[in-house]
């Protein structure tokens, strides 16, 4: 395996768990990617085997009911008070004191109410474009994020972005939820993005996206012929000190390690895929620009724009586990029109 490492980046020694990625198969008919096989290393964060069972049993047996969340509680926890058996369910310490406090539990002998859903305002200004809704239940929402578009609003007001849209299809659909984007994507990379629409949701899923429990593969058009088929980019970023806006390799920036494998080869370009232990700003981007295999594409960093005018970098599949059961949850994206397009125009030259 070809293996970047920059000689000023100290690491920890603690071997780090990550995720299995199998390539049943590479491709072989060129017209379109076959699908693979991703599976995550998730545990879920219980510590002992009566817990797990009992999380288990009240979340997969609740349900909505306008703003609460009813759990049909079995026999064997009737005698329960309310404040045990919140200590069975995934609810932070200090949000479940604030569900005690507020008065937003209920329980009578075989039914436990959790007010989980509080009408809430949408926190910014809707603005209603078509989704690609990959999933959705009364805990999440996953959107496939097209390009030229932000995640979010990076100035009051701002309008046009994927968040805009959601906050706009919740206000269709009559969810009165705060928008709540868990991560972001740059403006031209397009794929899942996740969204919590209730308050512990996002704690949880954000929780879970710090401990590197949210799982997300990507597939890059890059320039250039890989010596090795499979390798590891292992490099600090930073800001540039020139363009605020662009990052570069530094040996004064955070922690990067980004892994890829070889999908295809066509003449001077070559389909990647890529997963990342770590989630910089601009991460694939400049770890492939650095080992001077830039994105079709990506002006930015080095990228030319022959077959395509934007990075041609698609989030094509993502695994989370779900906030409330802990079931995991995968989701797949198709690649979309425009580096359909640029992979048929190399393949044919």
């Amino acid at each position: 395996m070809e293996h970047w490492r920059n000689s000023g980046l100290h690491r920890s020694k603690k071997k780090e768990e990550t995720p299995r990625v199998a390539l049943h198969n590479i491709i072989r008919n060129k017209s379109e990617l076959t699908d693979r096989s991703y599976t995550s290393s998730y545990k879920k964060p219980h510590n002992s085997y009566i817990k797990v069972k009992a999380a288990n049993t009240l979340t997969l047996t609740g349900r909505r009911k306008e703003n609460w969340y009813e759990i049909r509680l079995p026999k064997q926890y009737h005698n329960f008070s309310a404040s045990a058996l919140l200590r069975f369910l995934p609810l932070p310490s200090k949000f479940a004191q604030r569900l005690l406090q507020d008065n937003s539990v209920q329980k009578n002998e075989n039914l436990l109410r959790l007010r989980l859903f509080p009408k809430e305002r949408l926190g910014m200004t809707s603005d209603w474009r078509d989704l690609s809704i990959l999933f959705e239940d009364d805990f999440m929402l996953i959107v496939d994020k097209p390009s030229g578009m932000e995640v979010h609003p990076s100035t009051a007001g701002q309008k046009g972005t994927l968040a805009n849209a959601v906050a706009a299809y919740f206000e269709m659909s009559g969810t009165a939820c705060k928008v709540r984007p868990v991560h972001r994507l740059d403006k031209d990379t397009t794929g899942p993005v996740i969204f919590a629409k209730n308050e512990v949701a996002s704690i949880i899923l954000e929780r879970s996206l710090k401990d590197k429990q949210i799982d997300r593969l990507y597939i890059a058009i890059a320039e250039g012929l890989f010596s090795q088929m499979k390798g590891t980019i292992d490099a600090p970023i930073g800001q540039d000190r020139l363009h605020s806006t662009r990052r570069r390799v530094s040996q004064t920036g955070l922690p990067a390690v980004t892994h890829y494998e070889v999908l295809e080869i066509m003449s001077d370009y070559t389909l990647v895929q890529i997963r990342l232990s770590t989630g910089r700003t601009h991460q694939i981007r400049v770890h492939l620009s650095h080992i001077d295999h830039p994105i079709a594409g990506d002006g930015m960093y080095g990228g030319k724009r022959t077959y395509i005018t934007r990075q041609a970098l698609h989030g094509i599949k993502l695994i989370c586990p779900h906030p409330w059961t802990g079931k995991k949850i995968q989701v797949s994206a198709p690649m979309p029109d425009d580096m359909k397009s640029a992979l048929e125009a190399i393949r044919n030259r």
